[in-house]
């Protein structure tokens, strides 16, 4: 039987004292999950050790800086940093107590990436644990009309944009009234950042029942605290339908058309220069003087980006020997209804009597007495 020899029992016993120790350390780090823009805390603590703790070091290795490299070390002088001192790094442990925490404020996206926490003792040498940095990214969220214009093929009517989300977005919609009328189609792109943009469109026919219906955009992603629902009314667009020219007062016009946008109203007169006793003032036509220069044909165009439609005015403003001939016409015509009813009145009371040829003999001419 071969034994072990006194020297090599005691080597061996010294060995497993000064181990005993060493594999007993351990740091404690972990995971760190932040929002863009918010505070990082990287928990470093050093547990079961009874050595000289000489300094705790600090490397990353980040979307900006892909290369590991130091940028930190805490001496007992206070803490020292390399490569450019970053003022949003704040050390917030304590060397005595093994703590080598630390913060940062503001965090980007450029920041994610792997932190490295290194404690040196003496005699053992380095410690150390790697926490990874992960960082979420609210979407910039856009919501817009895409302009359908009337018609009877399926179109995009609305869409909602997430952009640069991380992780990716959900975007859903609700669609009420229009429920089984319209449909949903969603994309999504990987940016060069590791954010997703997604896309997401309402399609449907654009008739005029989907014409000022109201839709939601219900965006959901976990770098967001909650849910955020955006309403849209749906328009429809289309050039000018009805072009309608109203008196709304006394030589003055009003043109009217529906249309979206809405239409920009033109007036024009027809073959003849524009009278200086009329004014276009937007819609409206102003006839300030009624006189005969203003005799015409005049034409309101109603127009938008989709199309134009017309419809005109005739004016007629009678000279004023003309409008005397008409009342004295008036005159004569009054008297001859006037003749008549009285006419009409004698005959009913007996003094007048029709004879055969349709003349009016009166009761008491001599004729009459001389026939009784």
């Amino acid at each position: 039987m071969h034994g072990v020899s006194p020297a090599v029992s005691v080597f061996l016993s010294v060995f497993t004292l000064i181990q005993s120790p060493v594999e007993a350390l351990q740091v404690i780090g972990g995971n760190v999950t932040v929002v863009q823009g918010g505070t990082a805390n990287f928990p470093c603590q050093l547990i079961g050790a009874t050595e000289t703790l000489s300094q705790i070091s600090w490397q990353k290795k980040t979307r900006e800086k892909p290369q590991n490299y130091n940028f930190l070390t805490i001496l007992k002088t206070g803490p020292n940093y390399f490569n450019g001192h970053d003022d949003r790094f704040t050390f917030i442990g304590d060397l005595k107590a093994k703590n080598g925490s630390l913060q940062l404020f503001g965090v980007t996206l450029m920041d994610e990436g792997t932190y490295t926490c290194i404690f040196t003792l003496f005699p053992s040498g380095i410690h150390k644990t790697e926490i990874p940095l992960n960082l979420l990214v609210p979407p910039v969220i856009i919501l817009k009309d895409d302009h359908p214009i009337l018609g009877n093929e399926e179109v995009s009517l609305v869409t909602c944009t997430a952009v640069g989300s991380k992780p990716p977005a959900e975007i859903s919609w609700l669609t009420g009234a229009l429920a089984g009328k319209v449909r949903e189609s969603t994309t999504s792109t990987l940016n060069a950042n590791s954010t997703t943009t997604t896309i997401s469109s309402v399609l449907g026919v654009p008739t005029r029942e989907l014409d000022g219906q109201l839709v939601k955009c219900v965006v959901t992603s976990a770098a967001m605290m909650n849910e955020e629902t955006l309403p849209i009314t749906i328009q429809l667009y289309f050039p000018p339908m009805e072009v309608t020219i109203l008196e709304n007062s006394e030589g003055s016009f009003i043109c009217e058309a529906e249309a979206n946008p809405p239409a920009n109203i033109t007036w024009s007169r027809i073959d003849l220069p524009w009278p200086q006793s009329a004014v276009r003032e937007g819609a409206v036509l102003r006839l300030k003087e009624m006189t005969p220069d203003l005799n015409g044909l005049y034409q309101c165009e109603a127009s938008n980006q989709h199309g134009s439609k017309q419809q005109q005015l005739c004016v007629y403003v009678a000279s004023g020997n003309c409008t005397a001939c008409r009342v004295l016409f008036s005159l004569f015509f009054i008297l001859i209804v006037a003749a008549v009813a009285a006419a009409g009145y004698l005959y009913k009371s007996g003094r007048i009597q029709w004879s055969r040829d349709r003349q009016p003999v009166s009761t008491n001419s001599p004729e009459e007495e001389q026939v009784l």
